[in-house]
């Protein structure tokens, strides 16, 4: 077979990152060469791939479903938010300035053609391209600049099939809606809807989708039933939700639990690091976002940030930055990633980022940050340092970051396999740059039981616990939902079929107010 389709959304966080990775799987498992491509992404979740660049997090777990590499090639527009109005404006991997909402315009056209260009280029290479879109197709006032949606549509002529989450409620009303406010050409290319999220009985929903078909013209390809082990690689700001738990932890290997408070910085990057910990059994993992939620915790974690002082700021006025201080004093300990290590130090010079010039850190490390224009992009390997933790093991990680330690007085955490040290230990105060430091198994291991004997916890790690297999189940689970919930043979149409033909406009929609 050949050609592709574009999976839109009634909204962020309707499924579409994960339907995309559920057909990508379900293809590659039946020898399809296939690709995933998301041609603009806003994200503060990102990856470090092997040529260099940097893309959404979500783009790389559905080039895994594919058997393929992260590549920049499926993520070539990625837009990462450092506050309400501006975004830093990445392209095929690499950043290029800082945008404002009305600046962006200005880029749409050369940025459409890099999105033409790598879209057609991936297309002539695979047999399949699987698009995911961005939002949602019915923010009709950003229609004009739509490189992700039904701009992309319209420009490679692709059927789109559009996923809306029932748990929300209101889904029948989403899904007509999306169609009913498009203009008539690019209602043209909606072919179907999927429901996602379902929990029940699917015959009560049959009456009210048959409906949605007689009104729209359009049939619902599948109802895809609520899987509660879907959680890893969670892409959006929405599944990182204050005092939620992180994943469905099972139980205790022992009697005890351990208790991990993850702070809920307001501009949060690469959220998705503390995964690794809740992939644990006995291992709790909870989002924060004030400081009496760090009083029982055994470990804090301290995560990256796409605006470092910023949000240290927000630590100040919250009053998680006193609660950290009277953490580490009571030898309780802390761990920070990436933005929350540079915040633990002494100093922050940064007239990149904030623009703010040098700042005050917490004083819990002994190092100071300056931040420069070029960001580090690279993805790294070596082994622990033995002590804190435990004995030395292999590790591997990623980096992404402006900020450069240029002073440490402290031991190092980590060695890179160039022998230059890397990361911070004070007392029970551990830092590090190195993003998926934690998917690393056997070093995870030696960090937990760590924690647990510098707590007093009696707990038990768990000896076998591997995350790349956590991962692995989870994109087969996807796979096996798609088999045996949706229409396969109608999908796999209307991928050969290219864009579709003869579905009604609702013209009774687009006549109001004329």
């Amino acid at each position: 077979m050949k050609g592709a389709l574009l999976v839109a959304g009634t909204t962020s966080d309707a499924g579409k990152s994960v339907l995309v990775a559920g057909l990508c799987r379900m293809l590659a498992r039946r020898g399809v060469s296939v690709a995933p491509f998301k041609a603009q992404n806003m994200s503060n979740n990102s990856v470090v791939t092997l040529d260099g660049g940097e893309i959404g997090r979500a783009q790389a777990l559905q080039a895994q479903a594919c058997g393929l590499a992260p590549s920049v090639r499926f993520n070539p527009v990625l837009l990462k938010p450092g506050s309400d109005r501006t975004s830093q404006l990445v392209v095929r991997g690499r950043a290029v300035t800082t945008v404002g909402a009305r600046d962006y315009v200005e880029h749409r056209q050369w940025l459409r053609e890099v999105v033409a260009e790598e879209l057609a280029a991936l297309r002539e290479q695979y047999d399949v391209v699987i698009c995911e879109g961005a939002g949602s197709p019915a923010e009709i006032n950003l229609r004009a600049t739509d490189l992700a949606n039904l701009g992309l549509a319209q420009a490679a002529q692709l059927p789109v099939i559009v996923v809306g989450d029932i748990d929300r409620g209101g889904v029948l009303a989403h899904l007509f809606g999306t169609v009913a406010v498009l203009d008539a050409a690019d209602q043209a290319l909606i072919a179907g809807f999927v429901v996602n999220k379902f929990r029940g009985d699917v015959g009560l929903l049959e009456p009210g989708l048959e409906q949605l078909r007689v009104m729209t013209g359009r049939p619902t390809l599948g109802v895809v039933p609520f899987a509660e082990g879907l959680w890893i690689d969670a892409e959006d700001s929405l599944s990182t939700v204050a005092d939620a738990p992180v994943g469905r932890p099972g139980p205790p290997v022992g009697q005890a639990w351990l208790r991990v408070a993850a702070v809920r910085l307001p501009r949060v990057s690469n959220a998705t690091d503390v995964e690794a910990l809740a992939c644990e059994p006995g291992v709790s993992v909870h989002w924060v976002t004030e400081p009496s939620r760090l009083q029982d915790a055994d470990l804090v974690v301290l995560p990256g940030s796409k605006s470092t002082v910023t949000d240290l700021a927000w630590l100040r006025s919250s009053g998680i930055a006193d609660a950290l201080t009277a953490r580490a004093a009571a030898g309780r300990p802390i761990l920070g990633i990436c933005g929350g290590y540079q915040m633990l130090g002494r100093t922050i010079v940064d007239d990149v980022e904030s623009g703010s010039g040098a700042v005050d850190g917490l004083g819990l490390l002994d190092l100071d940050v300056e931040f420069a224009a070029e960001k580090v992009l690279r993805q790294a390997t070596g082994t622990s340092e033995p002590g804190v933790p435990g004995a030395a093991v292999a590790v591997s990680g990623y980096e992404i970051h402006h900020g450069r330690v240029v002073r440490t007085g402290d031991a190092p955490l980590l060695r890179g396999s160039d022998g230059v040290a890397e990361g911070s230990v004070r007392g029970v105060v551990l830092g590090t740059h190195w993003h998926g430091l934690l998917e690393s198994d056997v070093y995870r291991r030696a960090l937990l039981a760590w924690v647990a004997g510098q707590t007093g916890r009696a707990f038990t790690v768990a000896p076998d616990t591997s995350v790349a297999a956590e991962r692995a189940a989870q994109l087969d689970l996807l796979a096996d939902l798609v088999e045996r919930h949706l229409d396969v043979d109608a999908v796999l149409a209307l991928i050969s079929g290219g864009a579709p033909q003869g579905f009604p406009v609702l013209e009774h929609f687009l006549a109001v107010g004329e």
